[in-house]
């Protein structure tokens, strides 16, 4: 009999550092930089991304720094995925805790984590680092309008 994997046998709150780390695809699409409109509260994402962001790799390039640098980086956690709407619907730390489970291109159930950009999930290619703006509000010229959907 083969065991269950982790993410299949435990909530969230449950898992190790490892195992939650592991969940992340590597998709990017958590590092666009958004705006919020004041009137209507929407979540407006951009093509931009996070200067941090390794626009090639689509991981971050001082993570464990990464709060020192920007210090408005949101640190995903258990508790606060309710809270971040945001959040794409291909995310796996939103499908576990919306029950959804591990979508199939996910590299831990593929086995490759190229299998995240052949199934179009990956921004990689697509953005821009904030780096390049003038100013901040430059990247609303960079509007996402496709990036958030979810292929799965």
């Amino acid at each position: 009999m083969t065991e269950k994997p982790f993410w299949e046998v435990k909530r969230l709150s449950e898992m190790t550092a490892a195992e939650w780390e592991s969940l992340c695809d590597g998709c990017g699409r958590c590092c666009l930089i958004r705006f919020e409109d004041e009137d209507t509260g929407e979540v407006i994402p951009t093509r931009v991304a996070c200067k941090l962001l390794d626009i090639g790799a689509c991981r971050c390039s001082d993570y464990e720094n990464r709060k020192q640098h920007v210090p408005d980086c949101i640190k995903l956690t258990p508790w606060n995925i309710e809270d971040l709407a945001w959040m794409p619907p291909s995310c796996a730390y939103r499908r576990l805790h919306e029950g959804r489970g591990l979508a199939a291109w996910h590299p831990l159930i593929s086995g490759d984590p190229d299998s995240v950009a052949r199934a179009g999930v990956s921004v990689k290619g697509q953005l821009i680092s904030e780096t390049c703006l003038k100013t901040p509000e430059d990247a609303l010229d960079f509007e996402a309008l496709d990036l958030l959907g979810d292929p799965s």
